[in-house]
């Protein structure tokens, strides 16, 4: 079920991150981010009522470690959005999200340290073939030398960090709730949405002193980043709960085909060949996991 739910995601995803690129460039970085919560949290409010009649409701308690790891989760994915945006306007809309890929391993690393969670020797090709795979469609390999002084591969590697932070710390909240996991799910998500609201909606709000700046920027295209991304992470969320959020995220990797249609159609982008090979060693990454 965990592999259906997933390419569900992706699929949305890939969607949303083309729609957010084009918002940024209308309205800014913060109000692109901050889409991606405040739209979004109608629908994942409905999707919390389905849940707690189809699945019944989670035990949360106020002094629960949930509430500080919920809070590293929303603030690591604000940070990864942001960075991932600035990438875009100093590369490439197929560079911002490829770099971003890198978070696969990243949160294979960083959860075998909190979540204790193991990979067989299958999935860890996989996982490490996804990422030299991105890498590869990324690198521009006549500036290798000096790629520390490239700012969107910093900013990128950056923002796979954020997103691997984000990805096992959604793992461990939903986890450190008692109840049906869907709805542990659904309430960590919710949680994560209204935390990241708050905090983005105040900066706007202080930043241009106007009560009503979150609502006066391109409406229309701000309802589709939050309609997509509400989907997509009701997806990715739940399948963190569900498998090794490792496995989830490698198997993200076919977003990549998404990324490659709309840099090429939507944003006129040229694909090379080496993006190519990138492309199917990031195919090959995921027929691993999925075996495995």
């Amino acid at each position: 079920m965990w592999i259906l739910i997933t390419l569900f995601a992706a699929g949305c995803q890939s969607v949303r991150t083309a729609y957010q690129n084009t918002l940024a460039k209308e309205a800014g970085f913060l109000h692109a981010t901050m889409a991606r919560s405040l739209y979004g949290l109608p629908l994942v409010s409905v999707y919390l009522v389905l849940c707690y009649f189809l699945f019944g409701w989670v035990s949360l308690e106020l002094d629960s470690a949930f509430w500080p790891i919920v809070l590293v989760c929303a603030v690591a994915q604000i940070f990864a959005t942001y960075f991932m945006l600035r990438v875009f306007q100093s590369g490439s809309f197929a560079l911002g999200v490829l770099l971003a890929k890198t978070e696969a391993v990243q949160a294979a690393v960083i959860g075998l340290f909190f979540l204790h969670y193991t990979l067989s020797l299958t999935a860890w090709l996989g996982v490490v073939l996804g990422v030299i795979g991105a890498l590869v469609m990324s690198v521009k390999w006549k500036n290798i030398s000096s790629f520390h002084k490239d700012t969107s591969l910093l900013l990128g590697m950056a923002s796979g960090f954020c997103f691997a932070v984000a990805t096992v710390t959604a793992s461990m909240a939903s986890h450190s709730l008692s109840g049906s996991i869907i709805t542990s799910a659904g309430v960590t998500l919710w949680c994560v949405l209204v935390i990241q609201s708050i905090i983005l909606c105040a900066i706007q709000i202080v930043k241009s002193r106007d009560i009503c700046a979150p609502f006066r920027h391109s409406l229309s295209l701000s309802m589709k980043v939050g309609g997509f991304s509400s989907l997509g992470s009701i997806a990715w969320f739940t399948s963190f709960a569900l498998v090794n959020p490792a496995l989830v995220k490698t198997l993200g990797q076919v977003e990549i085909l998404g990324t490659l249609y709309y840099s090429k159609r939507r944003f006129a982008e040229s694909i090379s060949k080496q993006q190519w090979v990138g492309g199917a060693m990031i195919i090959a990454s995921v027929v691993l996991v999925v075996i495995s």
